[in-house]
């Protein structure tokens, strides 16, 4: 869900940051409410008020961290920019979301844990994504900058790449989210390059 202003949105935002940090050390069912308040020094009656439960928390992470994501997606498709370069802004976007926001957290993290009705809002939110990047590929693909290639296939192995990361992610580490991000659309997009096109070499 979005957060809203105020203090309340501000002190619901560092929630969650702190529950990710702690899903990410210890997983959904590992991590404790009495954990994720104490890092804020606040009671676990405290972060109450702000969420009724932790599948609420849960469910919070996911919803702030599509949003963010559809968001930047929306404003990377209507820019007039070449495919590469909006892939580019996508990919470096996605990394930047996922360590930055969510602390290393992977946006797979524990869905299965939702109820039916909140993890069928989460995952549709995360096929529209999809959709968006596959639309670029497409694009890519059309305009002859980007091989010709299955967008779905391609798609798999860009969110799988970076649904990784939390995997090997050292947040103590000396490379930067946006480092990390580059790095990630230099390899990830020079896969999809034609580079028979004199505009792909370009």
């Amino acid at each position: 869900m979005p957060m809203k202003g105020g203090r309340n949105g501000e002190k619901r935002l560092e929630i969650l940051k702190s529950a990710a940090a702690a899903f990410r050390r210890r997983g959904y069912y590992g991590a404790s409410v009495d954990e994720i308040a104490s890092a804020l020094h606040m009671t676990k009656g405290n972060l109450y008020y702000y969420f009724k439960d932790k599948e609420d928390i849960l469910f919070a992470c996911h919803e702030y961290a599509l949003d963010l994501l559809l968001g930047m997606l929306r404003k990377v498709e209507n820019n007039p920019h070449p495919p590469q370069e909006k892939l580019r802004r996508v990919i470096v976007g996605f990394v930047h979301m996922m360590i930055d926001e969510l602390r290393g957290t992977a946006l797979t993290m524990d869905v299965q844990a939702l109820s039916v009705g909140r993890r069928k809002k989460v995952i549709a939110k995360r096929d529209r994504f999809d959709r968006g990047i596959r639309r670029i590929i497409r694009e890519g693909i059309d305009s002859g900058i980007f091989r010709p290639s299955d967008p779905k296939l391609a798609t798999f192995a860009i969110l799988g790449s970076i649904n990784w990361i939390p995997y090997w992610f050292d947040p103590y580490g000396e490379a930067t989210s946006v480092e990390i991000g580059e790095e990630f659309a230099e390899h990830l997009i020079s896969g999809l390059l034609n580079h028979k096109n004199g505009a792909a070499r370009a």
